[in-house]
């Protein structure tokens, strides 16, 4: 088993002293026997996990009490680099005392941050987070085979970056919140596609069934879709209620910009929408009036009337415009 290197030389600057330690003196490598599960009145589990995507593996060693469900002793065997033998070291530590139910709950997130030297610094190069998710992994089989269940079923929704454990739904929430248009950005926000890179697109690491750029493209493609609908000038009517946030503020602009908007600028104010929430069958529009709008006495009676009654027509009955 090799210690890693990168092309240019070896660069131990990017690892924490804590893995440099724990790849050349794991505290937990070993494995545990039928024997030994016996003398301490425990049910003996090995689970075998391995990453096609580098070629390690990693075997997990619980002896655990049937009548708490507690894990009484946990080691490990690792087939692989120096940082996978570091992760399957902390994942095995991070295992002790807890019950298989809690175990299930430790992420290759809590397996990085165990590692690091201090709170703000990553413990390894990017390109080896997926070592710590091999780490999560392996629990999860152990955890299926102690239970009798799929190991599939600790998952409860879909991952897309397992280096930053991001789901698929909240990367589609990020994205239409914030019109993201970039990989960057997503990164940025969520920090899928940082690491190993292999969600950003095919050709990585791992083969995915959904990638970034594919969440990109589902976003662009119904941008298109809702623009096509409100740019219809047949005179049927927006279908609101499915739009996303994003879709929903952009209609509302636009009716704005078609009916209200030169009206306020002529007599020298202007609005602008901060927010749209949905409230039970309502939707509440926050607004704030800009310029000479800001204080007018027809602002909150006239003005705001005009203003709820034109997106009414135009978007939805349960319109509610509010302004703060």
């Amino acid at each position: 088993m090799g210690i890693d290197s990168l092309v240019g030389g070896t660069i131990w600057d990017e690892y924490s002293n804590k893995v440099t330690n724990l790849m050349n003196n794991p505290q937990n490598m070993g494995e545990i026997t039928e024997e030994q599960a016996n003398d301490m009145n425990a049910k003996l589990i090995v689970a075998d996990f391995g990453a096609e995507s580098c070629g390690d593996a990693v075997r997990l060693y619980w002896a655990v009490d049937p009548k708490t469900d507690k894990i009484l002793s946990s080691k490990f065997k690792s087939f692989g680099c120096g940082t996978a033998i570091a992760s399957s070291d902390t994942m095995a530590e991070l295992c002790k005392d807890k019950t298989v139910d809690e175990a299930v709950k430790i992420t290759n997130i809590d397996v990085e941050l165990a590692m690091r030297d201090t709170p703000d610094t990553p413990a390894v190069p990017p390109q080896k987070m997926h070592c710590s998710v091999m780490a999560y992994d392996v629990i999860k089989k152990a955890a299926a085979q102690y239970k009798g269940v799929d190991m599939e079923s600790f998952e409860e929704e879909v991952i897309v970056c397992e280096c930053a454990r991001v789901t698929l739904s909240t990367l589609q929430e990020v994205i239409r919140l914030n019109d993201l248009t970039t990989i960057e950005q997503i990164t940025d926000y969520t920090k899928a596609g940082g690491f190993c890179k292999s969600c950003i697109r095919p050709g990585g690491h791992e083969e995915k069934d959904v990638y970034l750029v594919d969440l990109l493209d589902e976003y662009e493609k119904e941008k298109m879709s809702a623009g096509a609908t409100l740019g219809n000038d047949s005179g049927t009517s927006v279908d609101f209620v499915k739009m996303t946030i994003v879709q929903r503020i952009k209609a509302v602009d636009k009716v704005i910009d078609e009916n209200i908007r030169q009206m306020l600028v002529m007599d020298g104010g202007d609005m602008e929408i901060l927010d749209i929430k949905e409230n039970g069958e309502n939707f509440d529009i926050y607004i704030r009036y800009l310029g000479a709008c800001n204080g007018c006495a027809s602002a909150d009676t006239g003005t705001l009337f005009a203003i709820e009654n034109i997106l009414k027509e135009k978007l939805s009955d349960n319109i509610r415009v509010l302004p703060i």
